[in-house]
């Protein structure tokens, strides 16, 4: 399979982490307790939001969103997901795609004492009978996970659903996946009127063929709904074709939603969060992106590191990024770089007029809760992230668990794969001891309970640092025997970054863990996971 196949576009995550299912995901496995936590299945209560993006084992991008009712003791009373597959149209048109599936109360899940987890959903799919979660829980509220079982990899986040919401007011979002067989990523704005109606501003990124600011319109409905009836329209000035999307979207609080597309044109998904502000923040943020360079021959690339803004439209020379591409680039020491950033409409920036930056020549930026959301607007490329306002003197603590997720590609295998592990940092020194699962797909049934061991860096005074460790044994290991990532620190309990191995790329986060925080107090603000972008293998069929 060529690279091209498998462009990943993911990033950062909110407070969140996973834990893995072995085999064929038919029983609920609770690992051996690690060196640390208090955690356990009182920790999970009440309905979550979850999602997952990413392969199926076949090499098709598919998106689920869902919710599960967990009632503190191991079981799931209840549910329902949507599931659409880049496949499903090929094998069986009448169910791409598959909204409002009933999750059944003979699911179940199991928490560890360091917060890692699993939850097998029992519905009927055309994945199958049951669906296996793996998850890595920051608090009672939130946490990250990834699909673990045969049917694919994929990874997203789990937040804990706030009752009898009504979303009002303005939204960023950013969602991405395959539209009509190619990657597609999509940014921008609205404003929720009288009867649903939305009006704002949107670009589109289509496999490195911007569309960029066009005027937005449509219609929203809360989900879930076996009849998705959100509706988003791109209207273009120009003559090219217009974007008009059906949706389910989610609600986890007035502050956040979560996106699906359920028509059989494509699999975007994606999060909206409630835009308070529409001004660029000043100061230092951290940021990471993910994506492809180039559009004849792409090129895998992971972008990260500190964009300093001034307040007066300026991004200082003061700014410094890391880079890791499959063209062989990847930078040893930070790349000094700086540019420009202008207001494009209400709500929404222009950044450009760089220089020293690798990955793109300029990006749409629309300011939310959820971090500011970035997309490529140049025709060199497709990337994607978001940046966070850091908080000076941020480090990672000692006698401390973390939960962390990453998702990318592995260069060796020419495959997605998604990692959920959590581990402990040692009273002295900088080392750590923890456990990591992996799955992915196209592949093998998942690799579950390895080992991981390893050190780090505390912050410089940027705000980056290292984390290098080995998972598993020379018999039995992760792809790519274990990870060496880049952080970079945004509040000293979230930290994206990037992975900086020459045979694998990614990107993900890892959190701070806090067992004690009831489910009823968020201890974090809400932060963006990019969903994956894939090249489908699979040409999807339209109805």
């Amino acid at each position: 399979m060529s690279l091209r196949n498998w462009i990943g576009l993911f990033i950062v995550l909110s407070a969140l982490a996973v834990l893995a299912a072995c085999g064929s995901g038919n029983s609920v496995t609770v690992p051996v307790a690690p060196p640390s936590g208090g955690f356990s299945k009182s920790n999970l209560n009440g309905t979550y939001v979850f999602s997952v993006s990413g392969t199926d084992v076949n090499g098709a991008p598919y998106a689920m969103v869902g919710t599960l009712n967990a009632n503190g003791s191991g079981g799931i009373t209840g549910g329902t997901l949507d599931l659409n597959d880049a496949a499903f149209a090929s094998s069986s048109p009448v169910v791409s795609p598959a909204a409002n599936v009933s999750i059944t109360s003979s699911s179940s899940y199991s928490v560890g004492v360091d917060g890692r987890g699993q939850a097998k959903l029992v519905a009927t799919t055309p994945f199958g009978s049951s669906i296996m979660l793996d998850f890595v829980l920051q608090d009672s509220s939130h946490g990250l996970v990834t699909e673990f079982d045969n049917n694919g990899s994929g990874s997203g986040t789990m937040d804990l659903q706030a009752a009898g919401t009504t979303p009002t007011g303005s939204y960023a979002f950013l969602f991405s996946g395959v539209y009509n067989s190619v990657p597609l990523s999509t940014a921008g704005n609205f404003t929720l009127g009288n009867g649903g109606a939305m009006s704002g501003l949107e670009d589109l990124n289509s496999d490195g063929i911007p569309l960029a600011d066009e005027t937005l319109s449509g219609t929203f409905s809360l989900g879930p709904s076996s009849t998705p009836a959100t509706v988003i329209s791109a209207i273009p000035s120009s003559g090219t074709a217009n974007y008009s999307i059906t949706y389910d979207a989610f609600a986890i609080d007035g502050g956040h939603l979560k996106f699906i597309e359920m028509d059989s044109f494509g699999t975007l998904s994606g999060d909206a969060f409630a835009q308070s502000s529409t001004t660029m923040p000043t100061g230092t943020l951290a940021f990471s992106l993910i994506g492809s360079i180039g559009t004849t021959s792409p090129t895998v690339t992971a972008a990260g590191g500190f964009m300093i803004t001034d307040g007066n439209g300026n991004i200082t020379s003061n700014s410094t990024e890391d880079i890791n591409s499959s063209n062989g680039t990847l930078s040893s020491e930070p790349v000094g770089f700086s540019g420009t950033y202008a207001p494009g409409g209400t709500g929404r920036y222009t950044l450009g007029n760089f220089s020293g930056f690798v990955g793109a020549t300029e990006f749409a930026a629309y300011p939310s809760t959820g971090g500011v959301l970035f997309l490529e607007l140049d025709s060199g490329g497709l990337m994607a992230g978001a940046a966070y306002l850091q908080t000076t003197g941020s480090t990672v603590d000692t006698s401390q668990g973390y939960g962390l997720n990453l998702s990318g590609v592995n260069l060796s295998q020419s495959v997605e794969v998604d990692d959920i592990a959590e581990f402990a940092t040692a009273s002295s020194g900088l080392t750590l001891t923890g456990v990591t699962d992996e799955n992915y797909a196209p592949g093998a049934a998942p690799n579950y309970g390895l080992a991981l061991s390893g050190s780090y860096t505390t912050p410089d005074s940027n705000g980056r640092g290292q984390v290098t460790a080995s998972a598993g044994n020379s018999s039995n290991g992760t792809l790519n025997g274990g990870f060496g990532i880049t952080y970079y620190a945004v509040d000293g309990t979230t930290f994206p970054f990037i992975e900086m191995d020459t045979t694998q790329i990614t990107a993900g986060v890892f959190v701070k863990q806090n067992s004690s925080s009831s489910s009823s107090a968020a201890t974090r603000s809400h932060m963006y996971v990019l969903p994956a972008v894939v090249r489908p293998r699979i040409a999807r069929k339209l109805k």
